[in-house]
């Protein structure tokens, strides 16, 4: 228990310490979120011919974006984690003109079918063509599929974003150019409607296949091989098992460890990946929130996706590193060494 409330404790440290960090580089910055507001509501006010009061203006940006300039950094940052924790209060967006808590809740569940369908998909090829690489190594099998993994590897998942866009989408016209849902469907559980989210989802996950697919099947097959020389596997050989049986019961689940805190670290670098990969295909979740935001220098909607994007983070590793003993009994919890 204490191993376990110790981890809890770091992570806690970790996503606070993370957060303070970006909000000071944040109102550090030449130019932060205050300054931006004011010079740009004075230039719409100097273009419409209205009397600019300087002092009101300000008042107004510190009123939207919730920063006192002259306010000490750790006061400000104790003052915004202190809404945030007791009145889940992030804020108005300010290009959104919506509160920021709304808006991300709406965006969330897109971005996690995204990224869950995505992971899932690319873990399992990982999984499947490594195994079958360290089963066939040395052939010309384990070869061409070897080239054509470091091929998709090279290959950036936003290239290859632009890439299904353009030929599957535009010029082909078998998936939709962009959006989450068919406009004309109404929404529910209608066939309509769901298979339209399949289709406009279909591009995009198939994005992230390639990044986690790509990322991991030569570091698996690495492993398999190493695996493969066991004994226990010539004792299942001479005992007359299956080839199958080896396959799934014996050297899939034992290669499959290592690669365990890869795969919940995966979690956190898909949906960082999806700020991209949302902004190609106009697909309106957290990703494509944050990037507009960033764009346009909405300060409340910005360290609300970072605070979403890093409790991701930090949960996943928490996680993973609560489980591994779970998944693999030798490891135990690591609460035995750290007690010497």
């Amino acid at each position: 228990m204490n191993y376990y409330i110790r981890r809890f404790s770091q992570a806690i440290v970790t996503f606070v310490v993370g957060m303070f960090i970006t909000f000071a580089l944040y109102r550090l910055v030449p130019g932060g979120p205050v300054q931006a507001i004011i010079a740009d509501r004075v230039q719409q006010m100097q273009q419409r011919g209205q009397p600019v009061d300087t002092q009101e203006v300000a008042e107004m940006a510190e009123q939207l974006t919730g920063i006192n300039p002259d306010k000490p950094i750790p006061i400000a940052f104790y003052e915004w984690l202190r809404d945030i924790i007791l009145y889940q209060d992030f804020g108005e967006s300010i290009l959104f003109q919506d509160p920021v808590f709304d808006i991300l809740f709406r965006g969330m569940p897109w971005s996690i079918f995204l990224s869950v369908y995505g992971l899932l998909l690319g873990f399992t090829a990982t999984i499947a063509v490594g195994v079958f690489m360290a089963w066939h190594e040395g052939t010309k099998i384990d070869s061409g599929l070897t080239v054509f993994v470091l091929v998709m590897r090279s290959i950036p998942y936003y290239v290859a974003a632009i890439v299904m866009l353009s030929v599957l989408a535009f010029q082909w016209g078998l998936f939709p150019t962009g959006g989450r849902a068919p406009p004309a469907a109404d929404p529910g559980f209608n066939l309509e409607y769901m298979i339209g989210i399949a289709r406009h989802a279909a591009l995009p996950i198939l994005s992230n296949f390639i990044v986690g697919f790509a990322g991991g099947a030569i570091g698996m097959r690495a492993l398999t091989v190493r695996v493969i020389g066991g004994d226990y596997l010539r004792s299942a050989r001479l005992r007359g098992l299956g080839t199958n049986r080896i396959l799934t019961r014996y050297l899939t689940r034992n290669s499959i460890l290592p690669i365990y805190t890869g795969f919940m670290l995966g979690i956190a670098g898909m949906f960082s990946s999806n700020v991209i990969t949302e902004q190609i295909f106009q697909y309106h979740g957290v990703g494509w929130f944050m990037l507009e935001a960033a764009v346009n220098q909405d300060y409340p909607l910005v360290m609300a996706a970072f605070v979403f994007f890093s409790g991701i983070t930090v949960t996943a590793i928490l996680i993973a590193d609560l489980t591994y003993g779970l998944i693999d009994p030798r490891a135990g919890t690591g609460a035995t060494r750290e007690s010497f």
